[in-house]
């Protein structure tokens, strides 16, 4: 059975670092202040000597809130914190490494809503931090009193240049012949952590650019805009006559893209035509691309039909970048938009991967509905509900034999994937094959299975 289940000792992290609704358990000031103050001595003990660490956050109104208690822990411990504001999540992984900084945290909750926040912690040379730290930090917030040394505390300073450090950054990954000029984007900012920094690149590259979600007020961050509604984007690409959209998420680490037509152009189409371009220009270290479960099976033919090999991953980013340092990728991702180039950086970051597109766009010649049609993606079903537990699949009654006979009609040309979500009380089925009309059949069927046991609404 092809399934995904999140490990269930873990009381704090998820996924992708601490996740919740704001002030309730885990995301409470207190529990930040003991991250703070624990994060500081982990890594005391670790390096000896004075500790800077970085914060950055999305522009959800309970940043203010989390901020200062991180903050305080930190500087409690007699470490310096370095304070940059709204920023996207791949920028306080750049600046971590630029700035020598101890460790980098990104307070956000990604695309969810206002009423949620998250914390995400960075290593000094700006990668996520592995499980196996993320649990003996997570054991020393919960069961190790951190004594506050005498007479010594830190500083919180605020970094005035942040903004322009990342700028500069991006800038730079875009090949250095080539401009934007000609071109119009419509730039969707999902009143989160891009919108000062994203309509400022794209412009300063050449491009005349129309911007949605860029006025966020702390509330309206992924309202009806963004990644999570391509739609929109969609209607102004087409309306506004552009040359393609990009929709970012609260926290920039993920993007979807729309050719010229108002087509959307998913995470699996840019490793397409990134591995394409890579495998061309003799710059696609070992012939490799790294991406997740939930990848298509199209783009698993089309690089098998190239000689170029494809790792998968369980769900979430991170566990992707973990597995391209081990193979010594440059390239991986997740269809939902997470695109790793680890040439460039450390993270996943919208704006560089839309980069990436916008540069061979303009090296080819080709609009994207043109690069886009190097792939015919398999009809997908992703079916997402809420559940009162995580139960493992295999202990759900009927679902195993249910999964063999579903599999054994999809044959080679189709696969199922189960999974919880890890910052979400929710569980997935994915079926993928070439007739629509079955594994629609299928998913509902395996749904079905899966929600009279566990849904919110069973008993």
């Amino acid at each position: 059975m092809n399934s995904q289940t999140e490990p269930q000792e873990r009381r704090i992290f998820g996924t992708d670092g601490i996740r919740g609704v704001t002030n309730s358990y885990p995301m409470t000031p207190e529990i930040s202040l003991s991250l703070g103050k624990t994060l500081t001595r982990y890594i005391q003990k670790k390096t000896g000597g004075h500790v800077k660490i970085l914060i950055g956050k999305d522009t959800r109104l309970s940043g203010y809130v989390f901020e200062q208690a991180i903050a305080s822990g930190i500087t409690s411990m007699g470490a310096d914190a370095l304070l940059v504001g709204p920023l996207p999540t791949p920028a306080i992984a750049f600046l971590t490494s630029d700035m020598r900084a101890a460790a980098g945290v990104v307070i956000s909750a990604s695309h969810n809503p206002y009423t949620d926040n998250g914390i995400k912690i960075f290593d000094s040379t700006g990668f996520k931090l592995p499980d196996k730290t993320e649990m003996e930090i997570e054991k020393m917030v919960l069961g190790e009193e951190l004594l506050t040394p005498d007479s010594l505390t830190g500083k919180a300073k605020r970094i005035d240049d942040a903004v322009g450090r990342y700028i500069v950054f991006l800038k730079n990954t875009f090949p250095k012949d080539l401009t934007l000029d000609g071109m119009k984007i419509v730039v969707d900012c999902a009143n989160g952590a891009a919108y000062k920094v994203a309509p400022i690149i794209l412009k300063e590259l050449g491009a005349r650019v129309i911007t949605i979600g860029t006025e966020p007020d702390g509330m309206n961050i992924n309202v009806d805009c963004g990644s999570l509604r391509p739609e929109i984007l969609s209607e102004q690409v087409v309306r506004s006559d552009s040359d393609m959209g990009i929709a970012l998420d609260g926290d920039a680490d993920r993007v979807v893209l729309c050719d010229e037509n108002g087509t959307e152009v998913d995470g699996d189409h840019v490793l397409a035509i990134c591995s394409s371009e890579m495998i061309e220009t003799g710059t696609l270290a070992t012939d490799t691309v790294v991406a997740t479960l939930m990848s298509n099976m199209a783009l698993e033919n089309y690089l098998n039909e190239r000689g170029i090999r494809l790792e998968r991953t369980r769900v979430g980013d991170r566990y992707v970048v973990e597995a391209m340092r081990k193979l010594g990728a440059n390239l991986g991702g997740e269809k939902s938009g997470h695109l790793l180039f680890l040439d460039q950086s450390t993270t996943g970051d919208g704006l560089l991967a839309s980069l990436q597109i916008l540069g061979i766009m303009k090296r080819k010649g080709k609009s994207l509905s043109e690069l886009a049609r190097i792939i015919d993606m398999f009809p997908q079903v992703i079916n997402s509900f809420e559940i009162r537990e995580k139960k493992p699949f295999d202990q759900i009654p009927g679902l195993v034999d249910l999964m063999r006979e579903s599999e054994k009609i999809l044959g080679n040309r189709g696969r199922i994937n189960l999974r919880y979500s890890g910052t979400e009380p929710l569980a997935r089925v994915m079926v993928e094959g070439e007739d629509q009309t079955l594994i629609s059949k299928i998913a509902s069927r395996v749904s079905s299975v899966i929600n009279e046991n566990i849904g919110a609404d069973s008993t």
